[in-house]
């Protein structure tokens, strides 16, 4: 018999979140409850927030729960849930009662700012030891979240590094370098620094006033990197995509010479883990220039792969971005090397495969 799995997730369907939409991919008959850290709705039917339900738990009495845990507790036992895969560590954090109480194997995937934003941390600190005690195991998508966790207080055993893979097309793309174009594809928020970029990308311009940059995504910093660009006297070499489609994407990675991100550890902790744009610019065989951050650095070899800096060095960014204009055959080197390491390391199927194992084991212990 197929087991069913529920994963709970804060979001239903967010554009940068193609990681969590993969999970829906699992052999098990899957349950995708979003809308909160304590989820709201469970997909393909209404808010699990009857109203009905309410008169009933009020002549029950809610026993020690919030209306929300109550209800998230009705629908998985309804739904004979045999596992819960938590998206996030706080989701864990916040539907652990219920979980517990229904003493269903639990799964927690960790994935950037719920273990490294200082303000979380703060907040979940004490939750995440209950956590770790009761999960059967806990996700990590980097060296550097594992030993953020460890600190946390998450015992070794428990902790499992499964890092993101691309999904397979990205493999079928093969880049022309044959245009003077960088490419930058993710949200405009603090710890991916698009920022920081530009003004990498500016001293650039200088010696190859030829080249260009395209920026794809939405987010907070977005009015003021076009701001920036014009400031600097960029905008006739500065492209803004905003959201594009997946297809849009593949052909900008064929058309491009290097994939560019300037991701630094934000003011407020808020750190990556491994983005997923890295690993598909890789498997498409575009070299990645990007910095010694979070889980980077796990997967672009520098020199390698790829090219490297320290964060918040923009000079070293920017000369990183002249070598791979400059240098005869560097592209097709870096190119070449990263598509064939991330075919053999960082799969999709691989990561999906260990989280199978991991939910098999989790619901035979």
């Amino acid at each position: 018999m197929i087991k069913t799995l529920a994963i709970l997730s804060p979001n239903q369907k967010a554009y940068s979140e193609t990681f969590i939409q993969a999970h829906k991919n699992l052999p098990f008959n899957i349950k995708f409850y979003y809308g909160g850290t304590i989820p709201s709705f469970l997909e393909g039917g209404d808010s699990i927030m009857k109203f009905d339900l309410l008169e009933k738990i009020k002549r029950k009495l809610l026993r020690g729960f919030t209306f929300a845990e109550k209800c998230l507790l009705v629908s998985l036992k309804k739904e004979k849930v045999d596992c819960v895969l938590a998206e996030y560590g706080t989701t864990a954090a916040d539907s652990l009662k219920v979980i517990k109480h229904l003493k269903i194997p639990l799964i927690v995937h960790f994935h950037g700012y719920d273990a490294s934003v200082k303000e979380v941390i703060e907040k979940y600190a004490e939750k995440y030891i209950s956590v770790f005690k009761f999960a059967f195991k806990v996700i990590v998508v980097s060296k550097k979240m594992k030993e953020a966790l460890l600190e946390l207080g998450c015992p070794e055993e428990k902790l499992e590094l499964n890092c993101y893979g691309p999904d397979n097309s990205f493999f079928t793309i093969r880049p022309t370098f044959q245009k003077p174009q960088f490419l930058s594809v993710g949200r405009f928020v603090n710890k991916k620094a698009p920022h920081l970029t530009i003004f990498a990308f500016k001293k650039v311009i200088d010696v190859r006033p030829d080249a260009r940059l395209i920026m794809v995504g939405e987010g907070e910093l977005l009015n003021i990197c076009k701001e920036l660009a014009k400031l600097l006297n960029l905008e006739k070499s500065i492209d803004f995509k905003g959201a594009c489609t997946p297809k849009e994407i593949k052909e900008l990675f064929q058309d491009s010479l290097a994939f560019v991100q300037h991701s630094i550890v934000a003011e407020n902790g808020d750190s990556e883990g491994t983005p997923v744009a890295v690993l598909e610019a890789q498997a498409a065989g575009l070299p990645v220039i990007s910095t010694y951050h979070a889980g980077i650095p796990d997967v672009v070899i520098n020199d390698e792969t790829g090219l490297l800096c320290d964060e918040l060095d923009v000079d070293a960014m920017s000369d990183n971005m002249l070598r791979i204009l400059n240098e005869n055959g560097l592209c097709q080197k870096l190119s070449a090397f990263g598509k064939e390491r991330i075919g053999d390391n960082f799969l999709l199927s691989k990561h999906l495969g260990t989280l199978e194992t991991l939910i098999n084991k989790a619901t035979n212990h």
